[in-house]
């Protein structure tokens, strides 16, 4: 579940996480998927999502430290992730500690769906941070 009320399946996560690496195909248009990952907006607070309410929400910075930008659909890093993510990948999360990212630069795409609260829990932080480590080590 996302915060816009979106529910998914990690099936169907994987189904448009394919379809981005292969620009679009045969899901959307390269036009959509270059719309997508443009960058819109830069800075080192560009991604941060601050609690607002601490039950729902524990704060969250995607790659503490890094910049990051906003694309119409993803926020972007400009510079290589900790977890072996490069640059210029593209990932988005939801609420209940839903996150995934897309590697076109070297074709690797993940999901992780914890589904539990607050955003951003340090141990589902952790555990998705050991994932990606365990997909770029293979």
């Amino acid at each position: 579940m996302g915060g816009g009320g979106l529910y998914s399946t990690a099936g169907d996560y994987l189904k448009f996480l394919r379809a981005i690496l292969a620009g679009g195909a045969p899901i959307l248009s390269p036009a959509s998927v270059a719309a997508m990952a443009h960058p819109e907006a830069e800075g080192l607070h560009v991604g941060v999502l601050p609690a607002v309410n601490a039950r729902l929400n524990a704060g969250f910075d995607p790659f503490p430290g890094m910049s990051k930008r906003f694309g119409l659909g993803f926020v972007i890093n400009p510079q290589p992730g900790p977890a072996g993510r490069s640059a210029g990948s593209l990932a988005w999360a939801g609420l209940a500690n839903c996150y995934y990212w897309a590697d076109p630069a070297r074709q690797l795409a993940g999901v992780f769906l914890g589904q539990l609260l607050p955003f951003g829990d340090a141990a589902a932080l952790e555990a998705f941070g050991d994932f990606e480590r365990a997909v770029y080590s293979a």
